[in-house]
């Protein structure tokens, strides 16, 4: 601190911003009770839902997609020709989609969802005890505890009124009825099919017995419901390129989950095979309406051959020509096979493909082969080659319908062993406890997430708001610092004090409650310590003055400056000094409750012409120590400030006091303190701890520069005992012994 007059000061630049880690660890350990506070309150709220939670159990089964083999030995060619293999990530889209799982909704029926109509939270504190252990209950399409047991075998709605809650209430008879938006829609006895009037509505109960809890029925839309089990199941592949899939259903009912998950499996395996199926069922269709055509065609072929046998006598053939035939007979086979493995190919691939273009350049090669045989029939007797086109058209007929026949035979066995690719290893298995939530883990993460919080707040506040912690860092701003006055805790009671008071009286006369003067009440505080080195300092800082008026400023409300002024008044009345403190904060002073004033008559009115100096000064229970309160509130301070009757004040009371203490309101507030400066022979700043920043400070002061007021120094207030705080003012711990 500097007791040196200042008449200049060196302007810094802007304040460091440079991270201080040590300052930030300081933060944390000044807010270690907060910080402390706010983690075991989370780790109570952690602790709390997890046990109060639904717990969430897990099933899991283990499927395995193989690679696609023959239905029976010896078709494994006709197999292949069925299709090609499918990818695991392929099985496991399918295992997902709505067919899978639609197929299990219509199964089990969870598109029907009863559940009891009361708060989902606070309801199960006042829920009936559920039944049990062994007693049958309803997983799907129905409720039961010991009071309820209601099942449901049908439910239909229209599609708009899918996804609503119908309340399933008793009427007087104890006979079921159906509301909607509590207009009665259906009702009747349990134990027939209800309609409603318009029979877009049917309801049909299995078991019913009401309990007191009403409850809802609602049909789920498609999506809805294939969403409800597909947000629980995950599938996922064991290793790499295994082929085995672990399929896993979450949800808090165990049976519920295992049934789903069961279903799952037993509906992917069946799909599966009627997938495999299809194919073989596929090519069947098509050799069904082959056939008939080929048995006729066939049948007039041989007609054909027996009638030109009669009408030319002819039965014999040479050898020649029966090889022929028999060329002739085999390249007509394979082209009719290529024929039907062509049209079969077609319905998978494209021209393209290569198969495809393979079954393309083969059937060219045969289609030249049968025309260089063609053209040797050609230079055959006329007999003889009528009797080779007939016979060459049974034969061939003939090998087509029994190869025909042969394959079909094949398909209807293929289709009759067709197991599919899938297998069940696993069936589900529900975990006995549940996954969901981990107890431990839900009360660290919470303890965890209240501890990261509250550390951030409270490092974040430090970084968004760097108030004054040290007097250096006044100084480095050029602003000398005449007294650090700490935190006073005997004040802080008596604030406390007169505040419940406040509370307690509740009246329009509250705000003129009185506050204790800390130099009178306890004259020993560390805070009047502090303000007795101010008195020395202020010997030294007032000798060039030009009168004896000394202005009390600051930048904001609420920094204290009231307080310095009156026990700073007090203290230099107690060592004989004539002081006379002024009030000129003429819009909210309080100064007149630390002297218990009823600030009747005051500052303002004599400003305003409506009083004398002689009515205005009042005497205090402190020696030596007058008071001016602000008076009543005017409409234009500033300007009564402005009058000369002000100037004229100050220069009477200058003469007549030791020192005149005037308080004032904030600079960075109003004006009035820029205009009482211009009468002040001495001014002083105060800056709160913790609340002004250095960069506020400096904009305070040069404002006062710019109206021709030095700001002599700075007295900084309410230094408090913290980890962050560099300046040692505890060293000053030196009391008397009281004992």
């Amino acid at each position: 601190m500097s007791n040196e007059p200042t008449t200049s000061r060196a302007r810094s630049g802007p304040l460091d911003d440079e991270i201080d880690l040590h300052r930030l660890f300081a933060l944390l350990i000044d807010a270690k009770w907060l910080i402390l506070g706010t983690t075991l309150l989370a780790l109570l709220l952690g602790g709390l839902y997890a046990t109060f939670a639904t717990p969430i159990y897990k099933a899991d089964a283990l499927l395995q997609v193989e690679k696609k083999q023959g239905g029976m030995a010896g078709l494994e060619e006709l197999s292949q020709a069925m299709g090609q293999e499918q990818s695991v990530a392929a099985e496991i889209a399918i295992l997902r989609s709505r067919m899978v799982l639609g197929n299990v909704v219509q199964q089990l029926h969870t598109d029907i969802v009863v559940r009891p109509d009361r708060d989902p939270w606070l309801g199960r504190f006042t829920a009936p005890d559920p039944v049990a252990p062994g007693v049958p209950r309803p997983l799907f399409a129905g409720y039961r505890d010991s009071e309820t047991f209601v099942t449901v075998k049908q439910f239909i709605v229209p599609d708009n009124l899918r996804g609503r809650a119908f309340q399933l209430t008793v009427d007087d008879q104890g006979r079921p009825q159906l509301r909607l938006n509590g207009e009665k829609v259906l009702g009747g006895p349990a134990d027939q099919v209800l309609r409603s009037e318009d029979e877009s509505i049917v309801l049909e109960l299995g078991e019913w017995q009401p309990g007191s809890d009403a409850l809802t029925l609602t049909r789920l839309t498609p999506l809805q419901a294939v969403g409800a089990i597909r947000g629980g199941l995950t599938v996922e592949e064991q290793g790499r390129d295994t082929g085995i899939l672990n399929v896993g259903m979450t949800g808090p009912d165990k049976e519920r989950i295992q049934a789903v998950l069961d279903a799952i499996a037993e509906n992917y395996l069946l799909q599966n095979i009627n997938r495999q199926a299809a194919e073989a069922e596929q090519s069947l269709e098509f050799l069904n309406k082959q056939l008939p055509e080929l048995k006729a065609e066939l049948t007039e072929a041989e007609e054909k051959l027996n009638a030109y046998r009669l009408e030319s006598d002819s039965v014999d053939m040479e050898m020649e020509t029966q090889s022929l035939l028999g060329r002739v007979v085999s390249m007509e086979s394979k082209l009719n096979e290529l024929k039907i493995k062509e049209s079969e190919v077609s319905a998978k691939f494209t021209k393209e493909h290569p198969a495809y273009r393979t079954l393309l350049e083969q059937r060219r090669s045969l289609e030249q082969e049968r025309d260089q045989l063609n053209r040797q029939i050609g230079q055959l007797p006329e007999t003889q080659q009528q009797i080779l086109r007939l016979m060459r058209d049974v034969e061939v007929n003939q090998q087509i319908y029994v190869g025909l026949l042969n394959r079909a035979q094949e398909l209807r066995i293929m289709k009759a062993s067709t197991v599919g690719n899938v297998r069940i290893i696993d069936d589900a298995v529900v975990y006995p406890a549940p996954v969901k939530p981990q107890k431990g883990l839900v009360t660290a993460l919470a303890g965890a997430l209240g501890l990261i919080l509250s550390a951030g707040y409270v490092l974040g506040a430090g970084l968004l708001h760097r108030g004054i912690e040290s007097p250096d860092q006044l100084e480095e701003q050029g602003i000398p610092v005449y007294a650090a006055v700490p935190l006073s805790e005997q004040q802080q009671k008596l604030d406390r004090l007169v505040a419940a008071l406040r509370r307690r009286k509740r009246s329009k006369h509250s705000k003129h409650e009185p506050i204790p003067l800390l130099a009178v009440s306890d004259p020993a505080d560390l805070a009047i310590e502090a303000l007795r080195s101010l008195r020395t300092s202020l010997h030294f800082a007032m000798m060039e003055a030009a009168n004896k008026v000394m202005m009390i400023t600051g930048p904001s409300p609420q920094v204290g400056k009231s307080f310095i002024t009156a026990n700073l008044a007090a203290v230099l009345a107690q060592v004989g000094q004539k002081v006379l403190v002024i009030d000129a904060d003429m819009r909210k002073g309080h100064l007149h409750r630390y002297f218990e004033n009823q600030n009747d008559v005051g500052l303002s009115d004599l400003l305003s012409g409506q009083a004398e100096v002689d009515q205005i000064i009042h005497e205090t229970k402190v020696e030596n120590l007058h008071f001016i309160p602000r008076g009543q509130i005017p409409p234009n301070p500033a300007e009564l400030l402005m009058h000369a009757r002000f100037k004229a004040l100050m220069e009477r009371l200058s003469a007549e006091y030791d020192l005149v203490l005037v308080d004032t309101p904030p600079i960075l507030a109003v004006t009035d303190a820029a205009i009482i400066g211009q009468q002040a022979g001495t001014s002083l700043i105060v800056a709160r701890y913790g609340m002004n920043s250095a960069k506020e400070v400096d904009v305070s002061v040069h404002r006062f520069e710019q109206n021709k007021v030095e700001i002599k120094g700075a007295i900084l207030n309410a230094i408090e005992r913290r980890a962050s705080n560099e300046y040692g003012y505890y060293a000053y711990h030196y009391n008397s012994d009281k004992s």
